[in-house]
């Protein structure tokens, strides 16, 4: 359990020299015990006081990393349950299950090039999960290196006999894998073979409680890097122990759940087993391990993911600037719109669709719709002649004409005004644009 303020301000200079940023020790104190300061912005606090204060001092949920090189995975190290009160801030690792017993080189080759173009994002899984189903240690090791010769992205060992897996791990543990599992029977052992290769171990108990009792055993065996697994594998279980942990580390500081979790789909039919991963993924798991490998089935998870884990006071923007569609001239129209991203891919999708190039001048309104930045001042005549003249439209374009959205036509007089160019008001809708484009410009 985490130290309350007032037992941390005992430990605390009580200068009240204010260098931390709170007005007094006890301010401060308050925020440390709550997670929301670091013991380090403290200038004057002492050696012994840290050691004293290292469960207060550390996040809610330990930060652990799963890989190497580029495509290290970070987990946990995270302080909120709601995603509204800050942010979240390390999406969960999407891990394809494969078998040593497959055609292992050809589902590895398969899912590295499991890559998606959304919305202006890239969208890739994360991690390999190799299982050994074999039971045979020659047959997993050369399954391991097979899939680490055709991917170079973060790897899961998932064996719980430890002499096969130390076999496995022979031949990648360059690659900093995470070992699964450390269960009651085999726990010594894997914590030696995680210390020595400095890689990161799940902890797989039969219950939430053995679970935690088994991530203390193994931390006092002086690893600390750690991935939980409550056992549990039914739906409505699995989301029950995942936010208990998940409530128990950040309202509790309680110790024993202070690292990330992770879960495994279970479900055969696809759709289920995506819905099963989307719950995982929402409450809270770090990891989710699924068998699914078609790309209808993995982008839908990924771009929940990445709706989630984005900044929700942040909206998904483009860079504001001038984009061909298609291969304009100077005589190809000029449609205008906002920065917002779902709004400029719309009006892209719909340009592309009328089947005549384009270019599309996106102005800077910090990322919201046209009617929103309208409304605040930010998409008015003054900001897109600004962005016009900044694209050099003048030298591009010969007919000096420029489409806006239909439902700001009221902008039309001042912006021909303010630009000295003919504006059209187009569609309210961009799906308008087809229709529109072969009307005016066709």
């Amino acid at each position: 359990m985490g130290l309350t303020g007032l037992e941390i301000y005992k430990h605390l200079p009580k200068t009240n020299c204010k260098e931390c940023g709170s007005p007094t020790c006890l301010a401060f104190a308050m925020a440390l015990a709550s997670g929301k300061a670091s013991l380090e912005a403290c200038p004057y606090v002492s050696d012994e006081a840290k050691a004293a204060l290292d469960s207060a001092a550390a996040p809610p949920i330990k930060l652990v990393k799963v890989g190497a090189g580029d495509h290290v995975i970070e987990l946990g190290d995270e302080t909120e349950l709601f995603r509204h009160d800050k942010r979240f801030f390390h999406p969960p690792g999407i891990a394809v299950l494969i078998s040593d017993s497959g055609d292992v080189a050809a589902e590895a080759a398969a899912f590295d090039s499991l890559e998606f173009n959304r919305v202006g994002l890239h969208y890739v899984t994360d991690m390999i999960a190799v299982r050994c189903d074999s039971g045979n240690a020659d047959t997993f090791k050369a399954a391991a290196e097979a899939v680490a010769g055709k991917t170079a992205k973060a790897l899961i060992l998932i064996a719980e006999d430890p002499a096969i897996m130390e076999a496995a791990l022979s031949a990648v543990a360059e690659r900093k894998p995470l070992l699964y599992a450390a269960t009651n029977d085999n726990y010594e052992k894997m914590v030696e073979l995680a210390k020595a290769k400095g890689c990161p171990l799940a902890v797989r108990g039969s219950d939430l409680h053995d679970t935690a009792t088994l991530a203390d055993k193994i931390v006092a065996l002086g690893h600390k890097e750690l991935v939980l697994d409550s056992g549990a594998r039914e739906t409505s279980r699995v989301l029950a122990d995942l936010t208990q942990i998940r409530r128990l580390a950040v309202r509790k500081k309680f110790r024993s759940f202070g690292y990330p979790a992770m879960a495994f789909t279970t479900k055969e039919d696809p759709q289920e087993e995506l819905l099963q991963a989307v719950v995982y993924v929402s409450k809270y798991a770090g990891i989710v391990v699924l068998k699914a490998s078609a790309r209808q089935q993995l982008l839908p998870l990924l771009s929940w993911r990445q709706n989630l884990y984005t900044d929700p006071q942040k909206p998904i923007q483009v860079e504001p600037k001038l984009y061909d569609v298609g291969e304009p001239t100077a005589d190809s129209p000029v449609y205008c719109t906002t920065n917002f991203s779902l709004t400029y891919f719309i009006v892209q999708g719909e340009v592309e669709a009328s089947r005549i190039p384009g270019r599309i001048l996106s102005v800077d309104t910090g990322g919201v719709s046209v009617l929103t930045a309208y409304a605040d001042n930010k998409f008015t005549a003054e900001t897109i002649a600004a962005a016009m003249k900044k694209a050099d439209l003048d030298n591009l374009v010969s007919h000096r004409k420029i489409v806006i959205p239909g439902y700001v036509a009221v902008l039309k007089g001042a912006l021909e005004e303010e630009s000295g160019w003919e504006v059209i008001v187009g569609p309210r809708e961009a799906s308008g644009i087809p229709k529109f484009a072969k009307e005016h410009f066709a």
